[in-house]
């Protein structure tokens, strides 16, 4: 199977503007996500799709052997063309991965940031958060820098998920956007849940591959158009017309985590601990 098919993407929902799907359609045949195109937009102006995956992990999460670079040149073979690098309160991994400069392929540093109440993405931010805040302490730390804030996998309860008890409506009016599709949460009906959440409280909804394999880089995306390489931009294109292409996750690939966080362990590279931030003394 070749490096563009190995995660077969099953099915595709068109979003006009925020969250709410507008057509849905399923193809039995795998594919990946398609290169670039030229679409028109508002006001007659030309700009480019591009295919972004918002939440992706490398080694330097505590539950990922992937390389950086190994990893950008994977997603940038598969389609995509911008990938956020959200490592576990880290930064350093997605950073090395901006910095390689890999042609064809956007690097966004972001990261999976562990709140008291559950995970958040922040994007477009260039020191790490305190892992274990108060989510709204968390939320206006990522603020601080600039950055941009998605909650991921919001219904996993086999995670930490913001949203797993109830929908805090206060809080969802401080995100930038709702994964509705994460390829690799298990539990059945979450990814529905997340992505009628997003449509009814007009939130846009994404698809993500969550990958913590170089077999999962690009197992699923989000086709939009704009400029992404600033938060502005990327608010901007997430607020317009986006597809989601979802896919799910190799279970074979989800039988490495184990692993990786044994051997990350022996290389002490272990999860944050609440309250402290990655590169201080603990």
């Amino acid at each position: 199977m070749s490096p563009a098919t190995s995660q077969p993407i099953h099915s595709a929902v068109s979003l006009r503007g925020q969250g709410s799907p507008s057509s849905t359609s399923t193809s039995s045949r795998s594919r990946s996500p398609a290169r670039p195109e030229h679409v028109s937009a508002q006001g007659g102006s030309t700009s480019a799709r591009v295919i972004v995956d918002l939440h992706c992990h490398t080694n330097a999460s505590f539950d990922s052997l992937s390389n950086p670079l190994a990893v950008v040149r994977a997603a940038a073979t598969r389609g995509i063309t911008h990938l956020a690098i959200t490592d576990h309160d880290r930064v350093d991994g997605a950073q090395r991965a901006r910095d390689a400069r890999v042609p064809g392929i956007t690097v966004l540093v972001g990261s999976e940031v562990r709140t008291r109440e559950g995970d958040l993405i922040a994007l477009f931010i260039e020191q790490p958060i305190t892992a274990g805040l108060p989510v709204r302490e968390a939320i206006a730390a990522i603020r601080e820098q600039g950055g941009l804030v998605g909650v991921p996998h919001p219904f996993d309860g086999w995670r930490s998920s913001l949203l797993a008890d109830s929908a805090d409506e206060e809080l969802l009016a401080h995100v930038d956007w709702i994964e509705g599709w994460n390829a690799r949460l298990v539990a059945p009906g979450g990814n529905q849940r997340a992505a009628e959440l997003a449509a009814a409280q007009g939130i846009p909804a994404v698809a993500s591959s969550d990958a913590h394999t170089i077999l999962e880089v690009g197992g699923a995306a989000t086709a939009m158009s704009g400029d992404l390489s600033t938060p502005a931009g990327l608010r901007t294109a997430l607020r317009g017309d986006r597809e989601m292409i979802m896919g799910r996750g190799s279970l074979v690939a989800r039988f490495i985590t184990p692993v990786a966080k044994v051997v990350n362990a022996a290389r002490n590279n272990r999860r944050i601990p609440a309250g402290s931030r990655f590169g201080e003394p603990r």
